[in-house]
């Protein structure tokens, strides 16, 4: 077997299920191969992993022993909470972006697109805003530090992806700035020794367009993989209500990325790795009056070396370096560039000395240049470093109980952090645990919120304030969970809640009348730490298991409650109760399988401007999606999805706009809509 490459397979998991994540039990010891069972993997997420002696079982592989592939799995496997989407269900539900699987797959993630496919996206995870949340492509931070709130997820395609890995709750400890309430980490296709590949076109409404491949193998040591994409949609409207002269109201976008990866073993336990991904993008993002366009070039590099000398010692070193350019224009406009620089160094060891603890340890080095010439933030650089250090218990400490903490220091510039983290599971049997973690985490103000000098509509803008503090939260995530046993069924099930405070949290206010120095009058606020304390609490119920051997089921509730200490209020554009599911069937053949996924939006409110508060949501949006195998051999399959098969219209914000020509002023509002119902076929060859 092949030690260090990513597959999946079908087989017997009674023997080899070696590390359980998600909601399941967590298992009793974690070896060099790494195995999660799956074997509700057509269903909406990864199931509750179990044994079984069903050989129709599907599992999901993985043998990487890279300190940085198997942390999530570690962390989770010490009471974090960890939700994988495959590629097989990406594949099965026929989704075309990373969002869109986000949004429909894992449980208790409110997510919503602010325009389709390949668009800024509204998120919330435990009571979270958009900025609270880090991304990863690869492990490789790809959030745009120039504007916090601002979502990478726009140049993501879905055919890269091998996995999405999706971790809950404050995870600074070991990620940094950001990770707030939890971390989305993409991994892109993985080493094969077996050669494989699969082409795939497609074709939708509104001029879906999709030509995407990849192929993979090794000659002799040396191991590759390699990918291309293109997406392509001339788009829907999406406001309800325009200027009267406004001609641009489709939101099209035209989307190519290609990825290359190289492996080399020099030893058994000694390897290296390189990964490289360019992506160009022409995504239009209209307003009410007119259309700007970004013209956007994105790359990612990365180089890591994983040296594993004994069972006792692991170390690992990466380097990386992401560039984002955009050219940022309206029709018959010049252009303005806005962009970044982000590269680094991450180093890691893993002690694990005979006794009752494990040690990791390791370093980041960040540094980060961005400038906008279309907001005026002047080219800036911030560098970061920081250490960390965590223990963990072994299995000789307790055969049912496991945990781990640690402490991370910070230094930026003038700027320093403190973050500590403890976890905790304890298994009572083999069907009920308890789990819990508790720690901080932090997040540094953006380019934007410190900068921002210049306001292009000519009114109601804000200035940057260059005197923000970094927000600080201190968060509880507990747990309980197992298995219930129903008619010769598994239920998998469970109940979390969580506890998070947020000081020094940044926001928009009222420039002060006699502030000195005051911005000019086309800005009325500024960014400011809020000096109440913010808290966010909540709780999550999470269910799955198998109807027939044939059908699966997965149900989340969420209920979030986040206010500003003494207003009692829920903050605007947080819906205080979301839900979502989904049904799979997989034929016993493997040649036919279908799929319901379903999702509540919760009732929101939003202040607009000249008409007060304003009330959206209440939704309810379903898809639905099948494919076939047209062979025996299954190399050539169909793919069809109705996405919001219902045509349910709801809108992702709202805002007003003065109309244009009105003498005295008036306002109109509008809402921005979510995406209509649109069909999407696909075709793909497997070799």
């Amino acid at each position: 077997m092949n030690t260090r490459h990513d597959a999946y397979r079908s087989a017997n998991a009674s023997t080899q299920l070696q590390h359980a994540v998600s909601r399941s039990l967590p298992a009793a010891k974690v070896t060099s191969t790494l195995i999660i069972s799956a074997s509700l993997m057509a269903s909406c997420q990864l199931a509750m992993a179990q044994n079984s002696d069903d050989p129709q079982i599907q599992e999901m592989l993985i043998t990487e022993r890279s300190i940085e592939n198997t942390l999530p799995l570690e962390l989770a496997r010490y009471g974090a909470d960890l939700e994988i989407v495959t590629e097989q269900q990406i594949r099965n539900h026929g989704f075309v972006d990373v969002a869109q699987a986000l949004e429909m797959l894992v449980p208790g993630l409110s997510l919503t697109t602010q325009a389709g496919a390949f668009s800024y996206v509204n998120v919330a995870m435990q009571g979270s805003r958009s900025s609270d949340i880090l991304w990863t492509v690869d492990g490789v931070r790809i959030n745009n530090r120039l504007y916090n709130s601002t979502s990478p997820a726009d140049t993501l395609p879905s055919s890269m992806i091998e996995r999405t890995e999706v971790l809950k709750g404050s995870h600074g400890l070991m990620y940094g700035t950001q990770a707030i309430a939890g971390v989305i980490n993409v991994v892109t296709r993985g080493f094969s020794g077996t050669p494989d590949g699969q082409i795939s076109v497609g074709a939708g409404s509104d001029g879906l367009m999709r030509v995407n491949g990849y192929g993979r193998g090794a000659i002799g040591d040396h191991k590759f993989v390699g990918w291309a994409s293109r997406d392509e949609s001339d788009g829907y409207e999406i406001y309800d209500n325009y200027q009267p002269a406004s001609q641009f109201r489709k939101r099209g976008y035209k989307v190519d990325s290609a990825g290359l990866k190289y492996g080399y073993d020099f030893t058994p336990d000694l390897s290296l790795s390189v990964t490289g991904i360019h992506t160009e993008g022409r995504i239009d993002y209209p307003n009410v009056s007119n259309v700007s366009i970004n013209d956007r070039t994105e790359n990612i590099v990365s180089a890591k070396l994983d040296w594993l000398p004994s069972e006792t010692a692991q170390f690992y070193l990466k380097s990386y370096y992401h560039t984002w350019d955009t050219d940022y224009y309206t029709p018959d406009n010049p252009s303005d560039y806005w962009g970044y620089e982000d590269k680094g160094v991450n180093a890691a060891a893993v002690f694990k000395p005979e006794g009752f603890l494990e040690y990791h340890v390791g370093y980041d080095f960040q540094t980060y240049t961005g400038q906008d010439d279309y907001l005026l933030i002047a080219r800036q650089r911030e560098d970061v470093h920081a250490v960390f250090t965590q223990l963990r218990s072994t299995d000789d400490l307790s055969e049912h109980a496991r945990f781990s903490a640690g402490f991370r220091r910070d230094e930026t510039g003038g700027n320093s952090s403190n973050t500590w983290n403890v976890t905790g599971v304890y298994e009572f049997t083999d069907t009920l645990y308890v789990k819990g973690m508790t720690g901080t985490s932090f997040m540094l103000p953006s380019a934007e919120n410190l900068y921002r000098i210049h306001c292009p509509s000519g009114s109601g803008c804000t200035h940057g304030n260059p005197n923000l503090a970094p927000e600080e939260s201190f968060a509880i995530n507990a747990s309980v969970g197992g298995l219930l046993a129903l008619a010769e069924r598994e239920i998998g099930w469970q109940v979390s809640v969580w506890d998070r405070s947020v000081d020094n949290l940044i926001t928009r206010a009222p420039i002060p009348a006699g502030m000195p120095n005051r911005p000019g009058p086309e800005f009325d606020n500024t960014f400011i730490n809020i000096g109440e304390e913010v808290e966010v609490r909540g709780a999550e119920l999470l269910l799955n298991g198998e109807l027939t051997s044939t059908l699966s089921y997965d149900l989340s509730y969420t209920y979030s409650q986040e206010e500003v200490r003494n207003t009692g209020q829920q903050i605007q554009d947080r819906p205080p109760r979301s839900y979502k599911g989904a049904l799979a069937y997989s034929a016993p053949s493997g040649r036919f399988g279908a799929n319901v996924a379903f999702k509540y939006i919760g009732r929101k409110s939003s202040d607009v401007n000249g008409f007060g508060l304003q009330y959206y949501g209440d939704n309810h949006v379903l898809d639905m999606g099948a494919h076939l195998y047209l062979d025996r051999d299954q190399q050539h399959r169909l793919t069809l999805r109705l996405e919001n098969l219902l045509d349910e219209d709801y809108a992702s914000s709202l805002g007003s706009a003065v109309l244009a020509g009105s003498n005295p002023s008036e306002r109109f509002l509008w809402q921005r809509l979510a995406p209509p119902r649109t069909v999407h076929l696909n075709y793909s060859y497997n070799f």
